[in-house]
């Protein structure tokens, strides 16, 4: 098993350049189920769930290549069941339920697994899908949805917004009889890529980063060449890598359209970020002070990038206050903090920082995705070594992440365990 080795106290400078948006390739690569055609794609990063998504892509039967940034999906008999092997490992493999359904009229789609940062039921997504005319049953850990009729256009309301849900329902709605009004749909630019995506394969789909989105189907969606949005996390994550080392870091390909609420923040914690020709230029000059965030649906703070600005407020001056309002999990960050002399204290869905104290390099365990990257701009900043463990959960969202900070000046190695 790897981990990352990290000397940090380094300030980062140079370029760094974002790959393609994880969030939105697994679902656009899902919606290739639903396409009648090749579909050629661009700015594919390389991720451990974009891999897991390609075999499961050819597990269903869609003849699918992966190269340096593109992957090339092609016709071929189709299967209708995701294996949980491939299923428990990441939890947007969930999204090809509403393709497979809108597609063969059937699907048998293993329970989801993924990130352990709190429940995330399908509750919302089955319940769409059955307002289009699917039913489902739950057997032997497999949820079996079928329409033997097709799909129809619906009206429905989301209890609450919810990216995986809409993404599904969306898919769904493109190839079902009829017109579909969804209202409550979750607003993330994520989303937005994935209409135009499918508006560029043929579907009419309007009202994509608003709370309500209409779809009139249509008979069959073509193939076409697409291009993946930057990945606005991993943008976030870098900016974040300057302030908390005192450096100077162009980031590159960043999607500061969609970011105003994370730059605004670390505006507001006295980083200095200015629009640049081709990038966000980012620095600390002075000493960072603590800010207050409290994450939200998008456009407000993403949950997404909570745990990479607690570790901010950690090297900030004075007290911070994170609120978590998306997972009740999303927490299990702060004791690997508190190893490396972080003075945090959790009540319930908050979390309070008091920065100001040095962190110092600790033997840490990665939970999470997010939390995992959080880790490594810790050990970025700390004095003396950190070893971050279980990194394979950052290779589920970041593109060759240590080869990236390297090239800015960053102490940072992969090894393996028996090194």
């Amino acid at each position: 098993m790897d981990s990352f080795l990290i000397r940090g106290g380094i300030p980062l400078k140079g370029e760094i350049t974002v790959s393609g948006s994880k969030n939105a390739a697994l679902p656009i690569l899902m919606a290739s189920i639903a396409v009648d055609g090749e579909v050629h794609y661009g700015n594919v990063p390389d991720l451990r769930d974009i891999r897991t998504t390609i075999r499961l892509l050819n597990i269903l039967g869609r003849q699918t290549t992966w190269k340096d940034g593109h992957a090339c999906v092609c016709n071929g008999e189709m299967g209708i069941e995701a294996p949980y092997d491939l299923v428990k490992t990441m939890r947007a493999s969930v999204l090809c339920l509403g393709p497979l359904l809108a597609r063969k009229r059937e699907a048998r789609v293993s329970l989801p697994g993924g990130c352990a940062i709190g429940a995330r039921p399908v509750d919302q997504h089955l319940l769409a899908l059955e307002e289009m005319g699917a039913h489902f049953d739950l057997q032997n850990g497999y949820i079996h949805g079928v329409c033997p009729d097709g799909l129809k256009g619906a009206h429905f309301s989301f209890a609450m917004p919810t990216v995986g849900g809409t993404e599904n329902a969306l898919m769904a709605a493109c190839l079902a009889q009829g017109e579909t009004v969804m209202e409550n749909v979750a607003r993330e630019p994520e989303i937005v890529d994935l209409a135009n995506f499918l508006n560029r394969c043929g579907a009419h789909i309007e009202g994509q980063g608003s709370s309500v989105i209409t779809v009139r189907g249509v008979e069959r969606l073509y193939g076409c060449s697409y291009d993946i949005m930057p990945d606005r996390i991993e943008a976030g994550t870098f900016l974040v890598a300057a302030g908390v080392t005192g450096g100077e870091l162009l980031v590159k390909n960043c999607p500061s359209g969609d970011m105003a609420a994370v730059i605004g923040k670390l505006r507001e914690a006295g980083m200095v970020i200015e629009e640049q020709q081709g990038g966000l230029l980012a620095s600390a000059p002075s000493p960072l002070k603590s800010v207050d965030i409290s994450t939200q649906p998008h456009p407000g703070f993403p949950t997404d990038m909570q745990a990479q600005l607690m570790v901010l407020l950690c090297c900030a001056e004075g007290s911070g206050m994170v609120k978590e309002n998306i997972f009740e999990n999303r927490f299990m960050h702060v004791q690997e903090l508190v190893r490396m002399g972080a003075d945090i204290q959790v009540n319930g869905s908050s979390a309070l920082v008091r920065g100001g104290r040095k962190l110092e390099g600790a033997p840490v365990m990665a939970s999470d995705l997010r939390a995992g990257a959080a880790l490594v701009l810790a050990g970025l900043a700390a004095e003396g070594e950190t070893k971050v463990q279980r990194v394979y959960h950052i290779d589920r969202g970041y593109d060759h992440l240590v080869d990236k900070l390297s090239a800015v000046g960053a102490d940072i190695r992969r090894v393996n365990e028996q090194d």
